[in-house]
């Protein structure tokens, strides 16, 4: 494991290649509140829920390395995180070969993609990224996998693409993003392919049954594009945000102290990638439905103890469990 601060991601001395090919960017930095309440029941602390084990032997980032680690080798593998949970990490990634690049400051999901982009596409101008949130449940993963790969076949074959991967819907949620999808654009594999014609992130309760009854499907946050293409679509809609990690960039390239970088990543806007780029980019986006993998954002108390009931799991903790903890809305 090779671990980065803030100051240090971008600095010209690091070691660069050309390699393009398909990378991994798994999103570590969150703090896990809605879910705090379950997590210090399972592990008596108040580490955020991607470093807790709720199932298995393994953390929830653990997993999701293990996943991504079935198509992408660890020298491709990127993990961002916070440097407040440094010592998370560092307990669950041991023996790992990922980098690791921390954040000293939570500036939302735009940056948390963005930041670790620009750092891939400065060492692989042509890498393809697949984006992973570390708090997942994923059954199926071989399967899951392959999806993951052959969208990265289809975005080589279509570099000005964002393909999302989605899920068929099974409520009006409104916690999740949905996928209004439009024409198709082809096939990869036995795996279709379609345009986007409208994404809602966390619609109103009309709006999603609206989405419902559309045969609209729910948004994993699990996306793959080019480095190049995720890095134009910040620009274009988050360009105060895309201005700030240019400046970071060249700050860092001169040699500027730590206390300077810390406090450019600290003023970075804070933005959330689903609202405020992938809504208004739906021309860039394409989508693929896992229709044969079990999947659920495990954002809630109230997601993670249905989706074990659903699945007949129980893990030792739920025995633990002597009254209803908090459900409060997923992140």
């Amino acid at each position: 494991m090779t671990v980065l601060a803030a100051r240090e991601v971008l600095r010209t001395e690091l070691p660069n290649t050309t390699t393009g090919g398909l990378w991994g960017l798994i999103l570590a930095g969150g703090e896990g509140v809605r879910l705090r309440p379950l997590t210090r029941i399972v592990c008596g602390d108040e580490r955020p829920k991607q470093y807790v084990t709720l199932t298995g032997s393994r953390s929830l980032l653990q997993q999701t390395l293990d996943r991504a680690g079935r198509r992408i080798p660890a020298e491709r593998t990127v993990v961002i995180g916070a440097e407040a949970h440094a010592g998370y990490l560092a307990a669950s990634m041991t023996g790992h070969g990922a980098t690791v690049l921390l954040q000293s400051a939570d500036r939302g999901t735009a940056a948390g993609v963005l930041l670790p982009v620009h750092w891939i596409r400065s060492r692989a101008p042509d890498a393809i990224v697949a984006v992973f949130p570390s708090d997942h449940l994923v059954l199926e993963e071989d399967a899951f996998m392959d999806r993951v790969a052959q969208a990265a076949a289809f975005v080589d074959e279509h570099p000005g693409r964002i393909v999302l991967l989605a899920v068929p819907a099974t409520g009006a949620e409104t916690e999740y993003g949905w996928i209004v999808p439009g024409p198709p654009l082809g096939h990869v594999g036995t795996a279709p392919f379609y345009a986007v014609r409208q994404f809602i992130e966390k619609p109103s309760p009309e709006v999603a049954g609206a989405c419902l009854a559309a045969g609209a499907s729910w948004n994993t946050f699990v996306l793959v594009g080019k480095a190049s293409t995720l890095v134009e679509a910040g620009r274009r809609r988050l360009p105060q945000l895309h201005s700030g990690l240019e400046r970071l960039v060249q700050a860092a390239r001169r040699g500027a102290r730590p206390e300077a970088l810390r406090r450019t990543s600290a003023a970075l806007p804070r933005a959330n990638f689903s609202r405020d780029v992938l809504q208004d980019l739906t021309a860039m986006l394409a989508v693929t439905t896992l229709t044969d993998v079990t999947w659920c954002d495990w954002g809630s108390p109230r997601r993670v103890i249905e989706s074990l009931e659903r699945l007949g799991l129980r893990p030792p903790w739920l025995d633990r469990l002597t009254e209803p903890v908090g459900s409060g809305p997923a992140r």
